[in-house]
C-alpha cells in the first residue's frame, strides 16, 4: 500500500526508472572512458550521461528524418559531448562510446535475465532492455 496519491506513485515510478537508467548510461561510459582515457570519475560520466541524453534528443528530434545522414550526425553529436567531457580524440571518444554500448548492453541484459526488463541506459544512444 501505498502512502502517495496515485498520480503521485505514477510519477515517482518513473522518477525511479530514469534515475536507474541514467546510472546505466552512467556506469557504461565510466568504463569505457576507464579503459580508454584512464578517467576514474563516475561524477564526470554521470553528468556526461545526463547532458548525451539531451543531446542526442534534440539532435535526433531535429536531424533524425533526415536519411542515413541524420543519424550518422546525431550520433556524431553524441561522441562531441563524450569528446568534450573526457577531451579526448575523436577516435579515442568513439571508443568511449562504443565500449559504452557494449558495457549498458550487458548490464541490460542481465537485469533482463532476473526480471527487470523495462529499463533503458539514458545517455547511451538507442539502448534499451530486451
Amino acid at each position: 500500500m501505498s502512502l502517495l496519491p496515485p498520480e503521485l506513485s505514477v510519477f515517482s515510478d518513473q522518477v525511479v526508472v530514469f534515475v536507474a537508467s541514467l546510472v546505466i548510461g552512467a556506469f557504461g561510459i565510466h568504463v569505457g572512458a576507464l579503459v580508454v582515457t584512464g578517467e576514474d570519475e563516475f561524477g564526470k560520466a554521470l553528468l556526461t550521461a545526463l547532458v548525451a541524453a539531451i543531446v542526442w534528443s534534440v539532435a535526433s528530434f531535429f536531424l533524425g528524418d533526415v536519411p542515413y545522414l541524420g543519424p550518422l550526425l546525431t550520433l556524431l553529436a553524441y561522441v562531441a559531448v563524450v569528446k568534450w567531457q573526457y577531451s579526448a580524440s575523436w577516435l579515442e571518444s568513439g571508443g568511449v562510446a562504443v565500449l559504452a554500448w557494449i558495457v549498458g548492453l550487458g548490464v541490460l541484459t542481465l537485469l533482463s535475465v532476473v526480471g527487470v526488463g523495462s529499463l533503458e541506459a539514458v545517455g547511451i544512444p538507442r539502448l534499451r532492455g530486451l
